[in-house]
């Protein structure tokens, strides 16, 4: 009886926090939906694969007409999940360093490079054998993908004009050093975004503790506007958040991992990442009284962040509109999504700060509209109430 005594009393307490309960029962069917979204309700995603074909048809032996690069390209759509959408987008180029710019900009997947005399070589004619060439970052989660299906569709081409010796070959050409990347390397970068991460929990708990302990009353008779109490704060939390990140820096680097961009532009990265996770920190702590409280609505945004950023998944471009010759997706408003981004070309394209000064400036645009947020949130639902 004793136990079933503290059970009806546990499971009561329960009942009470209903925040917290519905935080916990609902967090899953949550990811789900928004998983839901990102596949295209309940389908799969497509990569996007660019195609710059140079192909010229030609006749073979017999008169039989040749068009292998018009055939390599519809071969990459024929490509299909078992409910029948597409593997690829494909998207025909004709500019190879602009296309080159979206792979960087990781507006695409991979870029088959189709050339001249492709459909000469498999047709019979003399000279060596045609070379197909797949460009990527390597590093680009949505790279395997897409140079799967690169390569199945070159491969059914190469098939049905099979010939001793071969008369078609794929060449594989990485963007900086994303081909000489280790496994261990590969990842690194996502664990430098965890390092500022964390900073979420830490800005929420550190307001949500203030809060409890009833502090604020008395922090308010000195006439504290919200905008200077919780730019302290920041300041605070980002300061830790660096020496974070430059202890986990030199943790990879004695492990092995090297940067092929400089390591202050990385740096540079977390400082203006930073500042909206902290943002989105003061925000989770608007709606949270206790430290609990602050550390269970904490995760939501966490992995929202992580998950969503593409450092784990493939993430698709969901397109809303373009800005200064860059697509702005659904995921653009993540500061995740820009920091994985601006990691990866820096440590492994060997990219300058002039190379990322597109996501710098989307950090720091989200880094105003996330504190802004915090500071008016916290001003009503904290300072007034405290009065």
């Amino acid at each position: 009886m004793n136990a079933i005594t503290v059970f009806i009393h546990a499971f009561r307490l329960q009942l009470r926090d209903r925040l917290n309960l519905a935080i916990t029962l609902l967090t899953g069917t949550l990811f789900v939906f928004l998983y839901w979204m990102m596949t295209g309700g309940g389908g799969s995603t497509s990569v996007r694969v660019l195609v710059l074909d140079d192909d010229r048809p030609a006749v073979a032996a017999g008169g039989t007409p040749v068009a292998a690069g018009e055939a390599v390209r519809a071969g990459l759509t024929e490509v299909r999940y078992p409910n029948g959408q597409p593997l690829a987008v494909v998207e025909r180029v004709t500019d190879l360093k602009a296309a080159e710019v979206r792979l960087r900009n990781r507006e695409a997947g991979a870029l088959l490079v189709l050339p001249a005399g492709l459909s000469a070589a498999l047709a019979g004619g003399a000279g060596p054998p045609a070379e197909v060439t797949l460009v990527g970052d390597l590093t680009n989660p949505s790279y395997t993908l897409a140079a799967m299906v690169a390569q199945a569709a070159v491969a059914a081409i190469g098939d049905s004009y099979s010939g001793v010796p071969p008369r078609l070959a794929v060449a594989e050409r990485a963007l900086g050093d994303s081909g000489g990347r280790t496994e261990f390397e590969v990842y690194v970068p996502g664990l430098f975004l965890v390092a500022v991460l964390l900073m979420l929990y830490t800005a929420a708990l550190s307001l949500a503790r203030e809060v409890e302990a009833g502090t604020l009353r008395r922090l308010k008779l000195t006439r504290m506007s919200a905008f200077d109490y919780l730019a302290g704060v920041t300041a605070t939390q980002v300061l830790v958040g660096m020496a974070s990140l430059l202890i986990t820096m030199f943790a990879a680097l004695a492990f092995g991992f090297h940067s092929v961009g400089p390591w202050w532009t990385a740096m540079l990265v977390g400082f203006a990442a930073a500042i909206p996770v902290v943002g989105i920190g003061l925000i989770v702590a608007c709606f949270a009284r206790t430290a609990m409280r602050a550390y269970l609505l904490a995760t939501i945004p966490f992995m929202l962040l992580m998950f969503f950023s593409g450092s784990v998944f493939p993430m698709p471009k969901v397109e809303l509109f373009r800005a200064a010759g860059r697509v702005v997706g659904v995921f653009d408003f993540l500061p995740t999504t820009h920091a994985v981004a601006a990691f990866n070309r820096v440590m492994s394209l060997g990219g300058g700060p002039g190379d990322i000064a597109y996501e710098l400036t989307m950090l720091a645009a989200l880094g105003l509209i996330y504190f802004g947020a915090g500071v008016l949130l916290f001003r009503r639902t904290h300072l007034r109430a405290e009065g």
